[in-house]
């Protein structure tokens, strides 16, 4: 058989792993075995990264539903119960950039479920 030299495609694998790596502090945007950890470690951050953040824009959601509700004499858990109740089908984020962007229709959403 012939003999394989795999110095060309190391040299890629390696030249590729650092440009992923561009802008990584220290050694860890200049050695390759450190930055192929690093890329690893920010993919892995990056993967919980985008379910916390569906997580904390719900939260977000909340906080802000639960004082525009309060400024109008409900609070959050009423004011969800009574949508319910009443077959109101607006979801949280509507609901939050209304009482945001538009609070006197979010004021009258809320005498209506009242």
């Amino acid at each position: 058989m012939t003999r394989v030299k795999r110095g060309v495609m190391t040299h890629k694998r390696h030249k590729n792993i650092l440009a992923l790596a561009k802008g990584f502090r220290r050694m860890n945007g200049n050695v390759y075995s450190r930055a192929k950890n690093a890329i690893m470690k920010a993919g892995s951050n990056a993967y919980i990264s985008r379910k916390l953040k569906k997580r904390q824009f719900r939260q977000l959601w909340t906080v802000r539903l639960n004082n525009a509700a309060r400024l109008n004499g409900m609070n959050y858990s009423t004011l969800i119960h009574s949508m319910y109740i009443r077959r109101v089908a607006l979801n949280r984020k509507v609901l939050s950039n209304m009482a945001i962007s538009h609070p006197e229709v979010f004021a009258k959403v809320v005498e209506f479920v009242k």
